[in-house]
């Protein structure tokens, strides 16, 4: 029997982030076959800010949903076996940045190492040099043509990225023009204007500058450590591509858990009042009485305890770490819920006073029937907006607990990981400070757009706004 050329390998994440995507899935197809949700997502797409924010958001997407597909590559001189370690489909894309590692730290597109090292020059004395890096820059025999070879290349990258661009353009056009039944020009002059039903215009110029930054680092990449090198020599620039998994994970997962709850409890109370609210009230009273980072920490350190009182029950490392990874989003969920709860009860104390909530009252509608036809669809633009925000949120708080040694497992790439590592090769002389800002530019091309998004949707989306949309 022939085998696999590979086995599938699922993780605990894996499995969460892809729930996490054929439930964003369902919700959009129920908004669009909602006349009112379908309204307001038309008016989302005619805010520039909204589809220039949802193009930059779209490539940390892919990469997380490309690093959330695991598997074990077959053992070349065994037949029939598999590798005890997990890689994912990112990890073949980019191993070529995962295999080139160098000895130690190198700069951004440098040719020599950071540190010195101890050498025998050809009279056999020692002396202490900058060595050339073993990847970094190797296909130039005289380092002085480092110059002309990054003109070269961020020329033809420049120059790919904005052929592809044009491509993209041109196609745009052809559907407008295909859409309104216009000529390919006119199409054309409605898109440089900013005239289409949708925010093209703001999308077009967003992706254009996507794919001249890609063709450029992938320019460099064949060549260089375009963002450097760390302590042990892995290329930076792999590290930062790998942890947006763990960000996006670390702020979709959370965010599974934390909204049920919070919009659950948050209407009830708000609605029936009386016991209801007063056990709601008590819960989140208790749970803020105590600080967020003692429960975190209390919860992290239990499962670890238990983890390792219990080794037998986990297949590698790998597993463990990931295990880890997904109790953080359960704990962060479970914690995170008490602000949105707060908001919603109090909204819905306004709303069950409303005429046309008293009147499905005084026509007998059942109770939930009126909270899920009447109050849900008028709070669903603040339980969007706060799930925006704290997405954002989480994403950094990730880095704040793995500074404290409450985040996710060290052996797992994360940005907070990055930073925590980072802090100390800033105390060296000279500083080691790419890996601090690769981490702080990867995060704010997630946070930035994703703030940016909450304010278009909370603009969309509330009823109150209905009347002042185009």
């Amino acid at each position: 029997m022939t085998s696999l050329p590979f086995q599938p390998a699922w993780l605990a994440t894996d499995a969460l982030l892809w729930a996490i995507v054929a439930a964003t899935g369902l919700l959009l197809w129920r908004a669009w076959r909602t006349p009112r949700l379908k309204a307001a997502f038309r008016a989302l797409a005619r805010r520039p800010v909204a589809m220039a924010s949802l193009v930059f958001l779209a490539p940390y997407v892919a990469v997380a949903l490309l690093d959330s597909v695991h598997f074990r590559a077959p053992l070349a001189d065994a037949p029939g076996a598999y590798a005890p370690t997990v890689e994912s489909v990112l990890d073949r894309l980019l191993t070529p940045l995962r295999e080139r590692t160098e000895k130690t730290y190198s700069a951004p597109l440098a040719l020599y190492s950071y540190a010195r090292e101890t050498v025998t020059d050809a009279d056999g004395r020692l002396a202490r040099v900058y060595v050339r890096l073993k990847h970094g820059g190797a296909h130039l025999a005289d380092p002085a043509a480092r110059a002309a070879d990054l003109r070269q290349r961020l020329l033809a990258a420049v120059a790919a990225g904005l052929s592809a661009s044009l491509a993209l353009a041109a196609l745009l056009c052809a559907g407008i023009a295909r859409k309104h039944r216009l000529p390919f020009a006119a199409a054309a002059r409605r898109l440089l204007r900013g005239q289409t039903d949708l925010a093209w215009r703001s999308a077009l110029l967003g992706a254009a500058v996507l794919l001249v930054v890609a063709a450029a680092v992938l320019a460099l990449a064949g060549g260089y450590h375009v963002l450097g090198t760390d302590k042990v020599g892995q290329d930076v620039l792999y590290l930062g591509l790998k942890s947006i998994r763990t960000g996006v994970v670390i702020g979709s997962g959370s965010l599974l858990l934390a909204l049920p709850l919070a919009l659950l409890l948050g209407t009830a109370a708000g609605y029936f009042g009386g016991r209801v609210d007063d056990l709601v009230q008590y819960l989140y009273a208790t749970l803020s009485a105590v600080p967020g980072v003692l429960l975190i920490a209390a919860a992290v350190l239990t499962l670890d305890l238990y983890m390792d009182q219990h080794l037998a029950a986990f297949a590698d490392a790998q597993q463990r770490a990931d295990l880890r990874l997904a109790a953080l989003c359960l704990i962060l969920g479970a914690t995170g819920w008490v602000g949105l709860c707060r908001l919603l009860r109090g909204e819905a104390l306004k709303l069950r006073e409303l005429e046309y909530v008293q009147s499905a009252r005084a026509l007998g509608l059942a109770q939930w029937r009126i909270v899920t036809r009447h109050l849900w669809p008028n709070l669903m633009h603040l339980v969007l907006l706060t799930a925006v925000m704290d997405f954002s949120g989480l994403v950094l708080a990730e880095a704040v607990l793995s500074y404290v040694g409450v985040g996710v497992d060290p052996a797992t790439t994360s940005f907070g990981n990055m930073i925590n590592t980072a802090r100390l090769e800033l105390a060296r002389e000279p500083a080691v400070w790419w890996s601090l800002a690769a981490a702080f530019v990867f995060m704010l091309g997630l946070v930035l757009p994703a703030n940016l998004l909450a304010d278009a949707l909370r603009d969309a989306l509330d009823p109150r706004e209905a009347n002042h949309r185009p």
